[in-house]
């Protein structure tokens, strides 16, 4: 009888333990079900790199051949030098001139009253020698901005009206309709120091594109209005904007519908112009960052596409390897003047190759300025010495074969 009890004590205690052990498991069960999901580890797959050119050259606005040959003058105040530049241009068969007009030289005093006699000689000039002229037009007059006493002039900087920058852009365009075919809107907005000291703003750079391109269409459609020259930069705010971010920023700002074709500045600093973006990282001798190659211009270019401008072509604006052995924060990218014509040589072969239809202009710089001396950066990137020698990379660009639409 105690065997008996003990055994069905021992069930009972068993059953009990089962019961309480369901009961526990379907408490849990339905927790379970009440608590959200765990979430489940995402692979973001590797972005595929938007193609150059998704376009035929039947598919794009060509505003340019592709590619065009340019030099960058420097002559604004020594005309009978800019006569003697001119004619070398002719002999290198480039094709394109481009030559700063600031608008302080222009409509310095008060708005509305110009001085032409310096632009009609340039523009005379280029027309004279059969050459296509690119203006780029910034610099701003006195009187357009407004500056405390405790504030720095600074050598470029937006007008507190904008719409006076698009009433000169008009009258500019009037004047020479049909003889100067492209405007560059400005230069490197996205540095502080060409934006008036303060933080370079992309949304602010389009609302002046904006009335600039407006005003030049409204008085001569056909001329070809560039987006200003972007410098390849990874410095922040507020001193820079990295290029690629300030491109976007444009985009994001509706830029598109203000511009025909897209202005880029390439220096090759120390590489030579084939090395691509993704292999700077293990060439320290060359730099570190993507946009301390020539071909940086693939990264904006994909830029373009994604954002889709693929139809329009790139203008590089300025392009070139400095001598600048001096000690400045150039040096470290210096290179000898063989070096530089024969970057410059493989930098348009390497374009014609590789990069039509949607490269356009190619301007090199500089023909140097009488005025320059070694003391001015601007000389130790030129093609020629201020009394207009040629330097070496003015007769290779001579001797290279040039791609002809």
């Amino acid at each position: 009888m105690i065997e008996e009890q003990q055994r069905n004590g021992l069930l009972w205690g068993i059953f009990a333990v089962l019961g309480v052990t369901l009961a526990v498991l379907f408490i849990l069960a339905g927790c379970r079900e009440e608590e959200a999901p765990a979430p489940t580890a995402v692979i973001e797959p590797t972005p595929t790199p938007a193609p150059l050119n998704p376009l035929s050259a039947a598919e794009m606005n060509q505003s340019f051949p592709s590619p065009a040959y340019g030099i960058h003058l420097a002559q604004w105040w020594d005309l009978g030098a800019l006569q003697r530049d001119m004619a070398l241009v002719n002999e290198m068969e480039f094709g394109w001139v481009k030559q700063n007009f600031a608008w302080r030289d222009i409509e310095g005093h008060v708005k509305g009253e110009y001085d032409w006699y310096r632009p009609d000689e340039i523009v005379n000039a280029a027309n004279d020698a059969g050459l296509n002229l690119i203006v780029r037009i910034d610099r701003h007059p006195l009187w357009s901005v407004r500056v405390l006493p405790d504030e720095q002039i600074t050598p470029n900087q937006p007008p507190v009206e904008l719409q006076d920058f698009g009433d000169f852009c008009r009258v500019l365009a009037e004047r020479y309709k049909g003889r100067i075919q492209a405007y560059q809107v400005w230069n490197e907005p996205n540095l502080s120091r060409e934006w008036g000291n303060k933080s370079p703003d992309p949304a602010e750079y389009v609302a002046l594109l904006k009335v600039c391109y407006e005003g030049i269409k409204a008085a001569d459609p056909d001329a070809v209005v560039i987006s200003a020259g972007l410098a390849p930069t990874g410095t922040e705010p507020p001193l820079a904007m990295p290029d690629d971010r300030f491109l976007q920023g444009m985009y994001d700002a509706g830029a598109s519908a203000y511009f025909d074709v897209l202005g880029l500045h390439a220096p090759g600093y120390k590489a030579p112009p084939e090395v691509s973006p993704d292999e700077i990282a293990n060439l320290p001798e060359y730099g570190q960052y993507r946009w301390h190659v020539f071909r940086h211009v693939e990264d904006m270019r994909r830029m373009m596409v994604a954002n889709g401008d693929a139809q329009k072509q790139i203008a590089i604006l300025e392009m070139g390897w400095t001598t600048d052995t001096r000690p400045s924060d150039y040096a470290w990218h210096a290179v000898t003047q063989e070096e530089q014509a024969d970057y410059l040589v493989r930098a348009y072969q390497y374009a014609q190759e590789n990069w039509s239809p949607w490269i356009g202009v190619m301007t090199t710089i500089y023909f140097s300025d009488v005025a320059w001396t070694e003391e001015d950066e601007q000389f130790w990137w030129a093609l020629t010495e201020p009394d207009g020698t040629a330097r070496p990379a003015a007769y290779a660009l001579q001797e290279m074969d040039k791609q002809r639409e």
